[in-house]
């Protein structure tokens, strides 16, 4: 089982044993929210350190033959959220928010290449960057012009309210007839706006998804 801290909670150097001959321990990089690999890169000790002082991941670069900070020169830093020793205690899964794409190329995940197939995320990782890219449209309108998302955000709060609504009713009125071939579009819009309506609210998807988790894990009232 992995070893998890916190990001506050600074860790011994002792935790992590690097190689005897090249001083270094691979280190995971996986995207916080959405779950995507982001990259792999090498700690030393000087490194390990400063990726837990100053809570941005920072690696002993090869090719540089230095300590580079990922993002020192794009801006597109790699914030520490939790960061895991595996069982051997040689190896790190750093859990991370990116502040843009991690790839040089700009690519979200270093995995990525053009006309190579990328692994879909997992359902909840989906809805967490959907979720990150409906705030982008938020904050940034005039960067994706024509965007059904932007035009939903200048229509303003009572037009996403009613969205939200038509397409409730679509997804039980599909629901209710038994209609299972367009039943999966209806909610899929209906969890879109779902988000775009929170978004719009400043209530982060996190914050729901850990009030479903409270109130599983909370005492129970009666059978279910």
């Amino acid at each position: 089982m992995a070893t998890g801290f916190a990001s506050d909670t600074p860790v011994p150097l002792e935790a992590l044993r690097f190689d005897a001959t090249t001083g270094l321990a691979p280190a995971v990089v996986q995207d916080a929210a959405t779950g995507q690999v982001l990259m792999l890169g090498y700690f030393d000790a000087a490194a390990w350190a400063q990726t837990q002082r100053e809570q941005r991941v920072t690696f002993f670069s090869r090719s540089k033959n230095r300590l580079w900070t990922k993002g020192e020169s794009s801006g597109n830093f790699l914030e520490v959220v939790s960061l895991h020793i595996d069982c051997d205690a040689d190896t790190v899964l750093v859990r991370a928010r990116p502040a843009g794409p991690t790839c040089h190329r700009g690519y979200t995940s270093c995995f990525e290449q053009p006309g190579q197939a990328v692994a879909p995320a997992a359902p909840v990782g989906f809805l967490a960057g959907l979720e990150r890219l409906i705030v982008e449209r938020q904050a940034n309108p005039a960067a994706a012009p024509g965007s059904y998302t932007v035009s939903l955000f200048e229509k303003g709060l009572p037009k996403i309210a009613q969205k939200v609504g038509e397409e409730a009713v679509e997804t039980v009125i599909d629901a209710v007839a038994g209609h299972r071939d367009t039943l999966p579009g209806e909610v899929a819009d209906l969890l879109f706006h779902l988000l775009v309506l929170l978004v719009a609210t400043g209530v982060p998807l996190a914050e729901v998804l850990a009030t479903l988790q409270a109130r599983h894990l909370g005492p129970r009232r009666g059978e279910s």
